[in-house]
């Protein structure tokens, strides 16, 4: 029988001179619990409550740009890509563009594509979303948030044109 402890991994760090190196110890299943359906199920003991992937990942987008720093969310292409769909009648960018999550019964893991602005200490910036999105997801989900990775895909510089902007000549 499996309890809810089996299903968790750890994490450490270990500092060698100049490096940061992440170890993972535990089960060999995925961190966020077996496979399953795209949603979170929280059983108690007056029913059931389903959480969507989807409604994980737009918390998590949310919770990344109440985040002073954060410029935009996504890496190039995908930002090139929503360009695009806001300008086609009728649809609208993706709020959960950059992100990606996995949600497993109880627990749920995150990947953000971000591009944070120009004087932001990124460490620091990096920490400062690891806990929101780790606060916003437990609070208002319930689930228990065992990663949260932030990758920094660009810079935006002051003054300088966003390539989603409006036409190069009138």
């Amino acid at each position: 029988m499996s309890t809810p402890d089996a299903e968790n991994t750890t994490a450490s760090t270990t500092t060698s001179p100049g490096r940061a190196k992440r170890t993972t110890a535990g089960p060999t299943t995925s961190a966020v619990g077996p496979p399953r359906s795209a949603a979170a199920e929280l059983t108690g003991e007056h029913g059931n409550t389903t959480i969507a992937d989807l409604v994980v990942a737009k918390i998590v987008a949310l919770a990344t740009r109440e985040i002073a720093g954060v410029y935009a969310l996504g890496g190039g292409p995908a930002r090139m890509v929503g360009a695009v769909r806001q300008r086609i009648p009728g649809a609208r960018a993706s709020e959960s563009q950059g992100v990606s999550v996995e949600v497993g019964e109880r627990q749920a893991a995150a990947d953000i594509d971000l591009v944070v602005e120009y004087g932001v200490a990124i460490p620091d910036l990096a920490d400062a979303v690891r806990g929101n999105v780790i606060n916003a997801v437990e609070r208002i989900c319930g689930l228990q948030v065992t990663e949260v990775n932030v990758n920094v895909d660009d810079i935006h510089l002051p003054g300088e044109q966003d390539d989603t902007g409006g036409p190069r000549v009138q």
